[in-house]
């Protein structure tokens, strides 16, 4: 069946760069939608668009047996590209910085395999093109627009993801594979004033930042060193001039937990320290912490994986398909398996340059030479991440679709 992929690659090579060069963001993806509509259409699939605002629904039935969920999602990121690609980001201030546009090619390339060989499998297909991950909100957006109820309910549910690895490279893990993350946002209420006279004010720049300083504290010594917390002050907004001495702080704050108990101490903590900060600043309003987005650990199905892993490495051989560690990123793909109550699964595909990533581990130097996602200099390579990418998809759904007596 796999064969026929490297007729695809052209195709899918120039769709990769066009999708690169006119990445939207979250919720605003028309163009890239549509274009993924357009595509899936033509290969046969009945497509439904404006699921959960802008996401597209393709299906397509081949006889009996389980229904399997593929998801890509393509929204990007507010960051200015700086990769010198010639096909770098049209559009200013906004760039494919995590990979959702070669997600989206995979998911067209592993359609276009499967409608092409449908002699050799059954069942049906129920392709997801997700927005907004990047808010947390795409994925519950669809269920809510009934996603299950108007299509139908999955068997299992597949996804995948760019890695700053070895392009080439597939990596799988059972159980937890992404953390849960938890966003806030937090306004310091202070007494503004002249800058020259800071004696007559609660300064919320200096309050803001002895609070970023003191949540630092939280993960080295309130979370025990064999347990996993992530918190990230990633927003701090205060003033509009430098003589004017403001009146409130603002703070963004992700925080990353694999484990509900971890979880709730540090949301427990980050709510002290807050509250304990303006205390001793002497503010005369308490803060405001208000919970945005929230998102489940990406926990795979330890049977669906060990089904998977074996066909990844009789696929691509042991040197490819790599057990993966734990990432502290998050994902809303979890939800889709979770409201389902099916098996799911997600993996990493590796989109680095290999002599790349040799020579910076050589050296010690993988953070500082090996662009990450979000990253402005976040650049995947085509070959052979395309392919990579496409081949395992349709290896996953194989997993499910192939009839029994095959």
């Amino acid at each position: 069946m796999l064969d026929v992929v490297p007729a695809l690659l052209p195709a899918l090579r120039a769709l990769y760069e066009d999708l690169h060069a006119h990445p939207e963001l979250s919720f605003e993806e028309h163009r890239t939608t549509g274009i993924v509509a357009e595509r899936l259409r033509a290969l046969g699939y009945e497509v439904t668009t404006g699921v959960g605002h802008t996401g597209v629904v393709a299906t397509l039935a081949n006889g009996p047996g389980p229904t399997v969920l593929l998801r890509a999602d393509v929204d990007a990121l507010p960051v200015t590209e700086d990769t010198g690609l010639p096909y770098a980001s049209t559009t200013p201030g906004v760039a494919h910085a995590c990979g959702h546009d070669m997600h989206a090619t995979w998911l067209v390339g592993a359609a276009e395999v499967l409608a092409a060989r449908r002699e050799a499998w059954s069942g049906s297909l129920l392709l997801v093109v997700q927005p907004a991950e990047e808010l947390g909100a795409g994925a519950r957006a669809m269920l809510d627009d009934g996603l299950y109820e108007r299509f139908g309910r999955p068997d299992v549910v597949l996804g995948q993801h760019t890695a700053p690895a070895p392009a080439g490279w597939v990596l799988h893990r059972a159980g937890p594979m992404m953390a849960a993350s938890d966003t806030l946002d937090v306004v310091l209420h202070g007494r503004g004033g002249h800058g020259s006279a800071p004696h007559t004010t609660i300064d919320p720049a200096v309050l803001a930042a002895s609070t970023v300083m003191r949540l630092q504290t939280v993960v080295s010594r309130e979370v025990d060193p064999a347990e996993t917390a992530v918190v990230t002050v990633g927003r701090l907004h205060v003033g509009t001039k430098e003589n004017v001495i403001a009146d409130h702080a603002e703070l963004g704050l992700s925080i990353r937990t694999f484990q509900p108990h971890v979880r709730a101490r540090v949301l427990d903590a980050i709510a002290r320290i807050v509250e304990g900060e303006c205390q001793a600043a002497g503010c005369t309003r308490k803060p405001d912490i208000s919970e945005g987005y929230s998102l489940p650990v990406v926990d795979n199905d330890a049977a669906a994986t060990e089904r998977i892993a074996a066909a990844f490495a009789a696929h691509f051989g042991p040197d490819r398909s790599i057990p993966g560690p734990t990432a502290t990123g998050s994902e809303d793909f979890g939800f889709f398996g979770e409201r389902a109550g099916v098996p799911s699964v997600f993996w990493f595909v590796g989109v680095s340059d290999p002599e790349m990533v040799r020579r910076a581990f050589a050296a010690g130097r993988f953070a500082e030479d090996v662009p990450y996602n979000h990253s402005p200099r976040f650049a995947p390579v085509q070959d052979p991440s395309i392919a990579t990418g496409v081949e395992a998809l349709v290896t996953a759904a194989l997993c499910w679709l192939e009839p029994a007596d095959r």
